[in-house]
């Protein structure tokens, strides 16, 4: 209830990519800690072995019906991964990147998923879903400069080799929020940087008839792929990245305002899109 009081809050006062957990302040994350390219032989070891666990762990999810998947739209998109791609996706859950991950896995070359987490995730987390964010294929953020240096250089050759990066663009995970949020345009820049297309996706949730361990309604998610985006080489980065972030966002609440038939508001204020302000101002 907290935390839901704390989202409607930050919704009107369009703190839209703002931490609502009551997360415990993290460790930082330097540079002798992050093995971004998998280069140790003990990481690449952990790596195989997270993966395998964490297969095993979601996959008996879904089958068990815990974890819902109730179908995939746009599949004719992931054309657009063959040679490596930002992929961004609403940020709802600490599970969400899995539902990614499970209906795009087919396209992947390598057939791995790298995926941006928070430093605290990477650096305070404990247990089964710390080995979890550690070792599988994460690429943790930092409050460290020269750290963050790596994680460029590093994910920029990711995507050059041809692999393939999620990032949540809205930032801060919102606890089964719906809506599409505001984007931040790291993510896109690092896309034009590399020369790759951002693959937009978005999911969408409908109630369960079953409820969760906390009393909500547990859901149900459908997994939309919307047209690839490719950076247009003639506008520098700062103008391409945010065409590329304005477009991205464009098509998610499109798919917002189709799936659940109203439109896109904040507190009591209508979202507009730029493409769709010019329009109105024309």
């Amino acid at each position: 209830m907290e935390i839901l009081k704390r989202i409607e809050e930050y919704e009107k006062d369009e703190k839209f990519n703002e931490e609502v957990e009551n997360d415990p302040a993290a460790p930082e994350l330097t540079p002798d800690k992050a093995d971004y390219l998998c280069e140790k032989f003990s990481n690449k070891c952990k790596r195989r072995v997270a993966n395998f666990i964490a297969d095993h762990y979601f996959l008996n999810l879904i089958k068990k019906d815990v974890m819902i998947i109730d179908g995939v739209t746009g599949e004719e998109h992931l054309s657009a991964l063959k040679n490596g791609a930002i992929v961004t996706c609403n940020h709802f859950s600490p599970f969400d990147n899995y539902i990614v991950f499970h209906c795009i896995r087919k396209a992947l070359p390598s057939k791995y998923l790298y995926k941006v987490i928070r430093e605290g995730n990477y650096t305070n987390f404990p247990g089964l879903y710390g080995f979890f964010f550690r070792h599988c294929n994460t690429l943790p953020l930092s409050s460290n400069r020269r750290t963050m240096i790596k994680f460029m250089s590093a994910s920029n050759a990711l995507l050059k080799r041809g692999e393939s990066i999620l990032i949540y663009p809205e930032q801060a995970m919102w606890w089964n929020y719906k809506k599409p949020r505001p984007f931040k345009v790291g993510g896109f820049k690092m896309a034009y940087r590399a020369g790759v297309p951002v693959l937009p996706t978005f999911i969408t949730m409908t109630d369960d008839a079953r409820l969760d361990k906390d009393g909500y309604p547990m859901q149900r998610h459908t997994f939309h792929i919307l047209p690839p985006i490719y950076p247009d080489q003639s506008l520098g980065e700062k103008a391409g990245a945010e065409q590329m972030k304005e477009q991205a966002f464009a098509l998610c609440k499109a798919k917002y305002e189709e799936v659940y038939q109203i439109p896109l508001v904040y507190g009591n204020k209508e979202c507009f899109t730029k493409e769709k302000e010019g329009k109105e101002n024309a």
